[in-house]
């Protein structure tokens, strides 16, 4: 790797020290900050929601007492009116007491079964006698049962909800109805009931019908309108009540609770700006980071003094396995002061890590010449053993070893089988052997044993021991299998190790030749 003088010369373990924990503690202020203000911002935006929604259903709950109420009056008015329905001066002064009593209504109609007028409260309508063709009139005359109307113009171009009631005589026939108006761009008891709920940091109420037309908002100029794409609106629609964010008409995030009356599917909106609800919460966050900075920067020369602390150990450290190769370098490693245990650790990993480098070494080389499914000598550790062995002229015997009809396994019962026919012969030639021999798997269903100090007779002997082994053991999912065997001694063998491999093989031959399941040597192919 090539040296960077101006990088290592700029940047070491004692500046890391410093920027990480100047770093660390940057973003713990952050993320404390961060934390606290997302916690403390959700903890605001759900008290409003549960504020205004708590708020619309205690308005919904007066403005439905409200309009029981008036409910309750026009029907006592009803049935006092069916008593004296020809007395026109008492209709009049029933319509009078009606409106005056209560101040519910800004007016008060009797009308007979036709849509006339009979009497109306305050006179000054100058409706008395005139036929109604209005919707609300129209609807209160067909339906003949009490209700409230949707919002309509009326004959003199008001705007107005009305909540009448039928006037039915005593033998059941029907005469007429009572009805008060509420006029929405007037003043009007929903504007006293729900008007003084106004305040100053853009908060406000609005009550909206279920054709999404506005009944009461505190701008006058918007009442009977329409309300356009709202998902409150759209909850109050499917009669639903609650809370949550919108946008209102001016693209304002609003946090908004709401509720619907039973009686009229009306739906009561109580909602505040999410920027007037975080604003006290954004000024607190200001305040404490103002107030934080300054222990932030007086912690800087402690953060400075600590990381010279912590990295002079590492930095000697550092310069010993650099110059590992050094002569007394394992010395010097030694007598450097270590105080906390990272250090310690590193110091005693270096002081090891030649040792457990070799034994790494030594796995890898093991790992490399074993065979993965029985756990034998693969072709590199036979390889290993004879080099060893010829080297110092160290006499040795080899059993060749190959599975009968091994292929009619494999195809029979599948590789699986196949793989435990394998094991379980590598298993018996465990079983057999000394610690000295070399156990192989030579490739496929081909093995090798290879003896050490051992004579030709005393291969032939552990040759047929095995055999016999073999043939008696049962396989699960093969049953019985058998082996032929090549016995060869590098004594009686001339050449090196591939010739006396060589030999094996062909020794293999020789019992093969016999028909199986038995033992050969080299010379018994001549007399065969």
């Amino acid at each position: 790797m090539p040296h960077h003088p101006k990088l290592s010369s700029r940047i070491n373990l004692r500046r890391l020290i410093v920027l990480v924990a100047f770093a660390s503690a940057i973003l713990a202020l952050a993320n404390t900050f961060y934390a606290s203000y997302r916690v403390q911002r959700q903890l605001l935006i759900d008290s409003t929601l549960e504020a205004n929604q708590a708020y619309a259903h205690k308005l919904a709950g007066s403005t439905e007492d409200f309009l029981q109420a008036t409910r309750q009056q026009l029907a006592y008015s009803a049935g006092l009116l069916a008593r004296r329905f020809g007395d026109v001066a008492g209709l009049t002064a029933e319509a009078g007491r009606l409106r005056a009593q209560t101040n519910s209504f800004n007016s008060v109609l009797v009308v007979n079964a036709k849509g006339m007028v009979l009497a109306a409260s305050p006179e000054t309508l100058a409706v008395q006698n005139t036929q109604l063709a209005s919707s609300g009139a129209l609807q209160a005359l067909r339906e003949r049962r009490p209700l409230i109307s949707q919002p309509y113009l009326s004959s003199a171009g008001i705007l107005v909800i009305l909540i009448s009631h039928p006037i039915f005589a005593p033998d059941g026939s029907y005469l007429g109805y009572v009805g008060g108006s509420i006029y929405l761009k007037q003043q009007n008891i929903l504007s006293s009931l729900l008007g003084q709920h106004y305040y100053r940091d853009g908060s406000y109420l609005y009550v909206v019908d279920q054709r999404r037309r506005l009944l009461y908002h505190p701008d006058p100029g918007r009442l009977g309108a329409t309300a356009g794409a709202n998902v409150v609106i759209d909850a109050i629609v499917r009669g639903e009540s609650g809370a949550g964010p919108s946008v209102n008409t001016l693209g304002v995030d609003m946090l908004a609770g709401y509720a619907v009356l039973p009686s009229t599917g009306w739906g009561i909106v109580a909602q505040r700006p999410t920027l007037a609800t975080l604003a006290p919460l954004n000024q607190l966050m200001r305040d404490t980071l103002w107030h934080s900075l300054p222990i932030a920067l007086l912690s800087l020369p402690l953060i400075w003094w600590l990381a010279r602390l912590i990295s002079r150990p590492l930095v000697q450290l550092a310069e010993g396995a650099s110059r590992m190769d050094t002569p007394g370098m394992t010395e010097r490693i030694g007598s450097i002061g270590v105080w906390y245990l990272e250090a310690a650790q590193i110091k005693r990993a270096l002081l090891l890590g030649m040792s457990l480098l070799q034994k790494k070494i030594g796995k890898l080389n093991s790992d490399v010449q074993t065979d993965p499914l029985t756990g034998l000598a693969n072709r590199r550790g036979l390889s290993a053993a004879l080099e060893a062995w010829q080297a110092h002229a160290r006499p040795f015997s080899v059993i060749a070893i190959d599975i009968d009809h091994f292929k009619q396994v494999n195809d029979r019962h599948g590789h699986a089988v196949g793989d435990a026919v394998i094991l379980r012969l590598a298993q018996l030639m465990r079983a057999g052997s000394r610690d000295a021999d070399v156990l192989c798997r030579n490739g496929g269903d081909e093995f090798i044993m290879l003896l050490p100090d051992a004579s030709l007779d005393v291969a032939l002997q552990v040759a047929e021991r095995l055999r016999a082994r073999v043939a008696e053991a049962h396989i699960p999912g093969a049953g019985t299998v058998t082996v032929s065997l090549g016995v060869v001694s590098s004594s009686e063998q001339d050449g090196d190790s591939a010739s006396i491999l060589l030999g094996a093989d062909a020794a293999l031959y020789v019992a093969k030749e016999r028909g199986r399941n038995c033992v050969g040597v080299k010379e018994q192919l001549a007399h065969h």
